[in-house]
């Protein structure tokens, strides 16, 4: 599980690569739920989207304060 407090002190470039691993993550999480019907971890799945939704967060801030400057 990603903190934002930690989110915040990357650099743009490893947020995005981070969200594309996660977004990945939540494919392959997906597809395998609608092949099997079941997930070993069904929460991996929710802490998954939690943390993409983190990392788009703190992206979105970043790119706001970079406006106002």
């Amino acid at each position: 599980m990603l903190k934002a407090s930690e989110l915040i002190n990357q650099s743009d470039e490893e947020l995005e690569a981070q969200y594309e691993d996660i977004c990945r993550d939540i494919f392959e999480l997906t597809n395998e739920l609608r092949v099997s019907r079941k997930l070993e971890k069904p929460h991996e799945l929710k802490e998954k989207k939690k943390d993409r939704a983190r990392i788009l967060t703190v992206l979105r801030q970043k790119k706001h304060k970079d406006q106002r400057k």
